[in-house]
């Protein structure tokens, strides 16, 4: 992962993943201990790509790091990033998967925060618009919103399927 920097401009597809992969990269730089990521499926997030995910391990072998995930619904996510799905086995005690009731799915952001005050934010998913900076009160007010959310959710993402 590039080194993070200057927060890229969200104007395109690839502008919201060079988004994303300062987001991860600033929020990790800055040791935080615990990103939170919302998309309603994660379908335009590129979690299979290999540095983010050799980052990601770096980071969650530090203490006290946890990834949370936050989703309408995660039935897609094998399929559409199989890679992300095979390396997150070993992670399970670190990252956590949530589902949010179907009354709150609509209105679900697209968002990736963390606790040192990155956020990464696609308003307009339809022409790729959206903001990513590093603002104390921006990502507390997230933090705030998504944790509200969290208490109405559900446990999902099982590493493996129960098949009774």
């Amino acid at each position: 992962m590039p080194a993070p920097g200057a927060p890229p401009v969200i104007d395109s597809r690839s502008g919201w993943h060079a988004a994303l992969s300062w987001g991860f990269g600033t929020a990790m730089a800055q040791e935080a201990r615990r990103i939170v990521v919302v998309a309603p499926d994660f379908a335009d997030w590129p979690l299979d790509d290999p540095a983010l995910l050799q980052a990601l391990t770096g980071w969650l072998r530090l203490p006290q790091r946890r990834l949370v995930l936050l989703a309408a619904g995660f039935e897609a996510l094998p399929r559409r990033c199989p890679r992300f799905t095979s390396w997150r086995a070993p992670w399970m005690h670190a990252i956590e998967g949530w589902q949010v009731p179907d009354d709150l799915a609509r209105d679900l952001p697209t968002v990736l925060t963390c606790d040192k005050g990155v956020s990464v934010q696609l308003i307009d998913a339809q022409h790729w618009r959206g903001r990513a900076d590093v603002d104390d009160r921006r990502a507390r007010q997230w933090g705030e919103e998504i944790d509200v959310v969290l208490q109405r959710s559900e446990r999902a993402l099982a590493v493996r399927s129960l098949g009774l």
